[in-house]
């Protein structure tokens, strides 16, 4: 009812829903091994996931703890971490990262060498644009207080985020709004506007004819 390439590694418990692959070198139900001053939780984890006709393409990681929804696709050596859940016919691109305790909505389009830290939420039918960095340390690993104050992006529906664009912690890109190529987005991102700059600033409305219906 599913198909796993002889070279693949599926670790017990996995649950693989109908018609879902695992290709070649794949390997899916992996437990993390964390540093020592690691933030993540180190709380048992449950099986991973994958839903009905989803692909975990060639070379690609799925961490214990995650559920992948029905018609995604993992890219070639793309990784999702633990306690991740995507929803339904999500792509994740090549090479992209996903980190731990992350939300994706249904719709969704990582593309190739995104990166998409912990503790970030996307909606659905976001739009991630190659290259993309997301943060979620203002204090980059010192002090103690970062840990209560460690968030990643929250991504409204419908946003898109454009080429190599960096979304520092906790901002927030609000419904159909759109983050140029490049930007360095330092404060939330008011609904349907579009952004440019470093620091990104608003350039003008999202037209009309380019939100979702």
């Amino acid at each position: 009812m599913a198909e796993i390439h002889p070279t693949a590694t599926v670790h017990p418990g996995t649950v693989l829903g109908v018609g879902a692959r695992v290709l070649e070198y794949a390997v899916v139900g992996k437990q993390p091994a964390l540093g020592p001053r690691s933030t993540a939780k180190r709380d048992a984890l449950p099986p991973t996931e994958i839903g009905a006709g989803t692909i975990v393409s060639t070379g690609a990681i799925v961490f214990a703890g995650t559920t992948v929804g029905a018609g995604c696709i993992i890219g070639d050596q793309a990784c999702v971490r633990e306690r991740v859940t995507i929803a339904d016919d999500v792509v994740i691109g090549r090479g992209s990262l996903v980190e731990n305790d992350t939300t994706v909505g249904s719709g969704t389009r990582i593309q190739a060498d995104a990166y998409v830290t912990a503790y970030s939420t996307l909606e659905e039918d976001v739009f991630i644009a190659p290259r993309v960095v997301t943060t979620n340390d203002n204090f980059m690993g010192r002090t103690e207080e970062r840990k209560a104050l460690m968030k990643g992006p929250t991504i409204r529906r419908g946003a898109r985020v454009g080429g190599g664009a960096i979304l520092c912690p906790g901002v927030e890109i609000g419904a159909e709004a759109f983050v140029g190529a490049g930007a360095v987005v330092t404060k939330d991102v008011p609904p349907g506007k579009l952004v440019v700059g470093n620091p990104a600033r608003v350039l003008r409305d999202v037209p009309e004819v380019e939100l979702l219906p």
